[in-house]
């Protein structure tokens, strides 16, 4: 969103520098959470994420009054400590028969919240004079008591009942020796899962982090609403997408079903992608393509995928292993290609790299989830048979 005037330090924009490393923070907080919400007790969430998002925005105010660049650590600690509340977030949602639908509203409200924050952020800049440096903390001010209210009311949810144990398996921790036994049986399944994610959240992370470069290429870096509008309407057609999963109950149904929705995804942001590139589509009806193709791709697998994965195959585990799995490896993937493109100096625009990013994301995506598709159907057949 803050642009910092083109400061740079160590050869590289200071803005580049401070996405960086918020994404490092970000990164390794998936790969500590590996084991940490795989082994996450009920007792103490709403602490620990009162605690996480309390030293995340504490973060942000240090960034607005250390000289640059120190301004890189605060956000690596913001990155970090951001990292772990989807998992103590979704641990209160796994494991029921409306999972799906509660875990794509917040999915998907995360979408709409990525654009309504950025469009906050813009008018906070234009029309109250707030500096590049005290923005991110401001927003936060906005925010803070919303955020409190919604882990309250999550910490009011009572636990799975009979009927959800039933059709979607009890959850429980997963120790070392679980986290084993489940790579032992499904390793290949995820590790091919992983690769699409990993192309997935690369794309889905510059779209995020760069969002206001690529609009203002587009020539609408002075358009308040533009953020909020195209993110609303993604917003609405994911989750209207999701809430038809929802209907189906038999688990390797919806499973099946999931990688189709992927493939669909991939191939609507891919195809949009080819046609800019070639000068055939306009930039604001691509950015809209591209973020509802890459959501529909990307949303599934924080939601739904492992969700569905672990129901239909009864593992005594949780979703927040195989989310973090996938996550830690997704955002290493983001790292690499941003400091590749810092290092390597490549001298393309934001719009361009992301265009051309897509297209491969898109035809790597789809090979791994055919792939993921004929695995887990024929390990399905295999213990069905057994």
């Amino acid at each position: 969103m803050a642009t910092h005037n083109g400061a740079g330090y160590f050869g590289v924009s200071y803005q580049s520098l401070l996405i960086i490393a918020q994404v490092v923070g970000y990164m390794l907080s998936k790969f500590f959470g590996i084991k940490m919400i795989s082994e996450l007790k009920s007792k103490g969430r709403f602490k620990a994420g009162l605690l996480l998002t309390g030293c995340a925005w504490l973060s942000l105010f240090f960034l607005a009054i250390v000289p640059p660049p120190f301004g890189l650590i605060c956000l690596f600690v913001n990155g970090f400590m951001l990292g772990f509340m989807w998992g103590i977030i979704f641990s209160y949602l796994e494991g029921r028969r409306t999972t799906d639908l509660m875990g794509s509203v917040m999915a998907v409200s995360f979408i709409f919240a990525g654009g309504f924050t950025r469009s906050v952020a813009k008018w906070l800049m234009i029309e109250w004079g707030v500096s590049e440096r005290w923005m991110p903390f401001m927003t936060g001010v906005i925010f803070a008591l919303p955020l409190i209210l919604l882990l309250r009311l999550l910490e009011k949810i009572p636990p799975p009942d009979v009927a959800d144990i039933r059709d979607r398996s009890a959850r429980i921790p997963m120790d070392r020796s679980s986290r084993k036994r489940f790579l032992g049986s499904f390793g290949i399944g995820l590790g091919i899962v992983t690769i699409t994610y990993l192309f997935l959240t690369i794309m889905r992370d510059i779209r995020d982090n760069y969002m206001g470069n690529i609009w203002s290429e587009l020539g609408y870096g002075n358009n308040i609403a533009i953020f909020s509008k195209t993110e609303t309407l993604t917003s609405l057609v994911v989750l209207l997408i999701m809430a038809m999963l929802v209907m189906i109950r038999r688990n390797m149904r919806a499973l099946s079903l999931v990688h189709f929705v992927i493939g669909g995804g991939l191939l609507l942001a891919g195809i949009s992608s080819i046609l800019f590139v070639n000068d055939r589509m306009d930039g604001a009806l691509w950015m809209q393509l591209t973020g509802l193709g890459l959501y529909m791709g990307y949303i599934p697998f924080n939601c739904i995928f492992f969700e569905r994965l672990i129901a239909t195959f009864r593992v005594n585990g949780n979703a927040g292993f195989l989310i973090y799995f996938a996550d830690a490896f997704g955002y290493l993937g983001s790292v690499i290609v941003m400091l590749s493109k810092e290092i390597f100096r490549l001298d393309v625009n934001w719009s361009g790299f992301y265009a051309h990013g897509v297209v491969i994301g898109a035809l790597v995506g789809l090979a791994g989830t055919v792939f993921s598709f004929l695995y887990f159907k024929r390990k399905y057949r295999i213990a069905k048979h057994s």
